[in-house]
């Protein structure tokens, strides 16, 4: 390469050491663990300066031929407004094929987005913080192995996409709860360690009500450590996400590519996100 080109790769695990460099210079959370994780579930490119140090990263994360989330956009501040952001999205345009596409926008990324056709959908607000203490709701209890496939299958219907592979991934790192009436799984919930302590999502769920409760099933165990919960700002938990002791944060704008319809925005089930990145 020439003085100060940069080469585009495919993301590979020798990558990881350069990508965590890069997001702590962001001031995000992510430990090498959950850049191998969001990297299993994910193909995704890397930019390498001429001395070979990952100037850039992105990942694409794919749910079944349903959609894709784009994730992990980062390009680090000395190699900026060189249209780098721009070779990365094409890249990862390419990676999802055909795909609708999702992701989980910053205010810096924001302009570009928008130029290459993505939509706003929604607001993405970050709780974090020690919850105070809670009791244990009624109605909630661990998940076992045996309830992935109907867990999966709740899944699909609320996200609208097959997030199979992200079920069991989770399942390898974490635990989760569910809420069972008459049988039938209605509503679950995910924990898994994350950046600096452990985040809890996705919470898929009928109502505020039993995505409180499944919330706060996992918070109840964990007097004085350290969550996360990202949620959307439709789903009307944020104010009492803030009561528990899970400060707002920060956040992002959803954006979709090509818009969604109205008919799918109506009512969301989806009350956490697995995180930013995967949705």
């Amino acid at each position: 390469m020439q003085q100060g080109e940069i080469e585009l790769q495919d993301f590979g695990p020798d990558h990881i050491e350069g990508a965590v460099a890069l997001s702590r210079q962001e001031n995000w959370p992510h430990r090498p663990q959950d850049w191998q994780m969001a990297l299993q579930l994910s193909s995704g490119a890397v930019a390498l300066d001429d001395r070979g140090r990952v100037a850039g990263t992105i990942l694409v994360t794919p749910y079944g031929a349903d959609c894709a989330m784009i994730n992990m956009v980062i390009v680090d501040r000395n190699a900026r407004g060189k249209g780098l952001g721009r070779r990365l999205m094409e890249q990862a345009f390419a990676l999802a094929e055909n795909r609708p596409l999702r992701l989980v926008a910053t205010t810096d990324g924001m302009p570009l987005y928008q130029k290459l056709g993505f939509v706003p959908s929604g607001t993405i607000l970050q709780h974090q913080g020690k919850v105070t203490e809670l009791h244990t709701p009624d109605g909630v209890q661990a998940a076992s192995a045996d309830d992935l496939p109907e867990i999966k299958a709740l899944d699909r219907d609320a996200y609208g996409a097959d997030r199979e592979a992200l079920i069991d991934a989770l399942a390898e790192r974490g635990q989760f709860a569910v809420i069972r009436r008459n049988g039938v799984i209605e509503a679950y919930a995910a924990i898994r360690p994350f950046g600096r302590g452990e985040v809890i999502g996705p919470v898929i769920a009928g109502s505020a009500g039993d995505a409180k409760a499944l919330i706060g099933f996992f918070a109840a165990s964990r007097p004085g450590a350290f969550l996360r919960v990202d949620t959307d700002s439709r789903t009307g938990i944020a104010g009492w996400l803030t009561e528990i002791g899970l400060a707002h944060v920060g956040g992002g704008v959803a954006m979709d590519r090509p818009s969604k319809k109205d008919s799918e925005q109506v009512r969301p089930k989806v009350y956490a996100l697995a995180n930013q990145a995967l949705g």
